[in-house]
């Protein structure tokens, strides 16, 4: 494996902010999942996501060559959004790093609660 210099303008870094939004990450796994959708559908099997935000996502993930968006000339208009190649390669990483989270999650809660719990007591 290549290494990598983890410094402010390297490529690395660019692969950690594609994904910094809360929302682009379940995006991108939603249509690996389930193909190309239109907006509602994709809102409809994500939940508790808003159209706003939702927007925002495939905008950024569109902006960033993860998704492409497709229209058709129907009446209504229709749009899809799926994949690219960069996109569906995304899954990968986003994979190692879901078993991260598994493996270390609650170790990470535990400390974020003792660091809350220790900025509380301070005056």
């Amino acid at each position: 494996m290549p290494r990598l210099d983890y410094t402010s303008d390297c490529r690395a870094r660019l692969a950690f902010e594609v994904l910094a939004n809360r929302w682009d990450s379940v995006v991108v796994f939603t249509l690996a999942e389930n193909g190309p959708l239109r907006p509602r559908a994709l809102r409809a099997r994500i939940g508790g996501i808003g159209a706003k935000v939702l927007n925002d996502a495939l905008r950024r993930l569109e902006s960033n060559g993860l998704i492409v968006r497709q229209v058709y000339a129907e009446a209504p208009p229709r749009v899809d959004y799926e994949l690219t190649g960069a996109g569906r390669a995304l899954l990968v990483p986003m994979a190692a790093m879901g078993e991260w989270a598994a493996r270390y999650g609650d170790e990470v809660l535990a400390a974020q609660d003792r660091f809350a719990e220790r900025r509380s007591g301070q005056c």
